[in-house]
């Protein structure tokens, strides 16, 4: 064949190469667009397999100063549907009723909706859980594992932590001061469905990785328990409506307790009434009462318009246009000391009229009154102090005693501990520290401070305010500690009817404000107890809880203490031992009444052990320790469920205290 021939089968050739070519380009251009740009191929095939889901993150802890947990995040199961995948929704619900427990017509509507996902019962009862796996699964319904906020010590300091709702977020307290640093990252989970059209949850990612840091608190557990008990004790004591106490570390402004009822348990916060589960250390603010004078006082030392030894022409009370005030115990004269040691109105009115609203007003501000303290906790009150220009006679009168003026129980606990802080205010100070997941602590920096007044002024106040606990016609003898100097001052502050516009004559709150030791302040306490029945005197029923609390605190530091009195101001029972030799006597054999050999005092190289007291009785004590060298010191009745020294100890040289805790029901329950 010629050369001629073959021309049209080579052209008919190449014209099969370039459209076969073309072809493979545009399935190549195609296959490039769905798997590289658009993804649109792959992700039309992946939704026929999996729905993703965005879960809450996991929060942070929070700890208290010693690292003990009191806010962790845990697992719980949830019970969710995709809607598009149940195939009969009103047998579905009627299921998920009998089931779970449900409400029957929520769970149709949401079965109803043409939505990707649904809650259907979030946090289940994990039996009713159980009991939906074990029907074998429901098309459309899933099982999934989300965070739950838990509070392993309940009620314990909940009106500080607050709590996070059941979305993850914080919504009172701490957990809504620190939400943004505790919150995370939110979660992306797969979930997928198996052959049979039931919904599993895939593993998404590591919730670790995701999760919020953590908060160390200024808090500490242990005195936090002490404080609730303490505070517990003194309300039904009262038979009050409720109390606060806010116990602070004056040279740094570290909040160590802040106790209050009525309490709430934060794990039940869905059950709770909102405005219930706020903080009224924080939040709250009433009337300081006679507390106040320690602050007009110091402000009048601290201007030099009086001295400690002036004294005052009280009789007859004073006069102020509109208002005639005098006191409740008259006295004809008094210095300034006695004036704060009494607690006396007439003095105090006469000493603000010398000090002027002008000073007067500056140093209630310097000492943190009538602004929010700084320390960020969540809808902090003001209080309310009024500007001086504003004051007529009749207010910078009653001013002076605590009326017409309002203060938060954290406003005062600071006031009263900036005069145990050489007259230095600190701003109270809840955070101590955070951490990154997985990272070291980093601790918050000093508080912010501002001199209240002079350091003399301070030493000063100190000696006048440990008068009110000790000295002659003090009111707040009740404060006193066994072994340790302590200051304070009482006050009692009638509460505003808010609907006469009056002080109402039947409803108080007793406060008590002070610190110890007053040589080395290592505490400042302000205590207040709202509407105690009968006698409502901050000396009567605020000290002895101010007593309490100050005791365990400061025996916690390690300098051991306890009340002088108990709250109906009788001594506490001490019992000194006879004088005695060195060993016990012989213990007779078969006297059941009487501690075994074994219970007795031990030797070690000539020297006396103590022994070992607990779960016996006041008597059996008492005989076992007749025959030992000590002063022995009983609190309370029943059986021993506390000493010191503790067993085996090395008793000192001289008649050093055995002192044992007693209860009725002997440590149990």
């Amino acid at each position: 064949m010629r050369a001629a021939d073959l021309r049209p089968l080579r052209v008919r050739l190449r014209i099969a190469e370039t459209l076969v070519l073309a072809a493979f380009l545009v399935l190549t251009a195609r296959a490039a667009h769905l798997t590289l740009l658009g993804e649109r191929g792959a992700a039309r095939g992946e939704s026929q397999l999996v729905t993703a889901l965005t879960l809450p993150p996991e929060r942070g802890r929070i700890v208290d100063r010693q690292g003990t947990e009191i806010a962790m995040t845990i697992a719980v199961p949830s019970i969710y549907a995709v809607p598009i995948e149940v195939k009969d929704a009103d047998a579905t619900t009627a299921e998920l009723v009998e089931i779970l427990g449900v409400d029957a017509k929520r769970t149709r509507e949401r079965l109803g909706q043409r939505r990707a996902f649904v809650y259907i019962d979030r946090w289940a009862d994990p039996k009713r859980v159980e009991a939906l796996q074990a029907r074998g699964g429901l098309p459309g319904i899933g099982i999934l594992e989300e965070p739950r906020r838990a509070y392993p010590f309940g009620p314990l300091a909940a009106s500080v932590i607050g709590f996070a709702n059941i979305d993850g977020a914080g919504v009172r307290g701490i957990e809504q001061k620190e939400n943004a640093w505790l919150l995370g990252q939110p979660r992306r989970v797969a979930v997928e469905r198996d052959a049979r059209g039931q919904l599993l949850l895939g593993p998404g990612h590591d919730r670790t990785a995701t999760a919020g840091g953590d908060v160390a608190l200024t808090i500490d557990v242990a005195m936090q328990a002490e404080a609730e008990q303490a505070l517990a004790a003194g309300v039904a004591s009262a038979r009050a409506k409720g109390g606060y106490v806010v116990a602070l570390e004056p040279s740094s402004g570290d909040i160590l307790a802040l106790a209050e009822l009525p309490r709430f348990d934060p794990n039940e916060f869905r059950r709770l009434s909102f405005p219930d589960t706020r903080s009224r250390s924080f939040t709250d603010a009433v009337e300081p009462g006679s507390t106040f004078k320690t602050f007009l006082i110091a402000a009048a030392l601290d201007a030099g318009v009086v001295k400690p030894t002036d004294v005052f022409d009280l009789r007859g009370g004073i006069s102020v246009p509109g208002k005639h005030i005098k006191d409740l115990h008259p006295r004809p004269a008094l210095d300034v000391s006695g004036i704060l040691r009494r607690s006396s109105n007439v003095g105090s009115v006469k000493i603000a009229q010398k000090l002027g609203p002008a000073m007067h007003y500056d140093t209630l501000r310097r000492f943190g009154f009538g602004r929010r303290t700084g320390s960020g906790f969540p809808d902090e009150s003001h209080g309310l102090l009024r500007d001086h220009e504003k004051w007529r006679p009749v207010d910078a009168a009653t001013v002076a005693f605590g009326q017409g003026v309002s203060v938060t129980t954290v406003q005062l606990a600071a006031g009263i501990a900036a005069l145990a802080n050489d007259g230095t205010w600190v701003r109270p100070r809840l955070v101590r520290g955070h951490r990154r997941p997985g990272g070291a602590w980093e601790m918050t920096p000093a508080a912010d401070s501002q001199q209240a007044v002079s350091p003399e002024t301070a030493a000063k106040m100190l000696a006048m305010l440990e008068g009110v606990v000790s000295g002659e016609g003090g009111t707040g003898k009740r404060a006193q500690l066994r072994g340790l100097r302590v200051g304070g001052k009482t006050g009692t502050a009638q509460k505003l009817d808010t609907k006469s516009g009056r002080y109402a004559q039947d409803r108080y709150v007793a406060w008590f404000i002070g610190f110890a030791p007053i040589d080395d302040p290592r505490i400042a306490i302000a205590v207040g107890i709202d509407e105690p029945k009968g006698v409502h005197t901050g000396g009567a029923v605020a000290a002895p809880v101010f007593a309490r609390v100050a005791a365990a605190i400061l025996t916690q530091m390690g300098i051991p203490t306890e009340p002088v009195l108990d709250p109906s101001g009788q001594p506490i029972t001490r019992v000194a031992a006879k004088s005695a030799p060195a060993a016990l006597p012989a213990v007779a054999a078969g006297d059941d009444a009487t501690p075994s050999p074994a219970d007795t005092v031990a030797h070690e190289g000539g020297r006396l052990l103590v022994p070992d007291v607990l779960g016996l009785t006041i008597a059996e004590v008492k005989r076992l320790t007749a025959g030992v060298p000590v002063e022995l010191e009983i609190f309370g009745q029943g059986r021993a469920v506390a000493q010191e020294p503790d067993p085996g100890t090395v008793l000192a040289k001289g008649r050093p205290r055995l002192r044992v805790r007693f209860t009725e029901s002997g440590g149990e329950g």
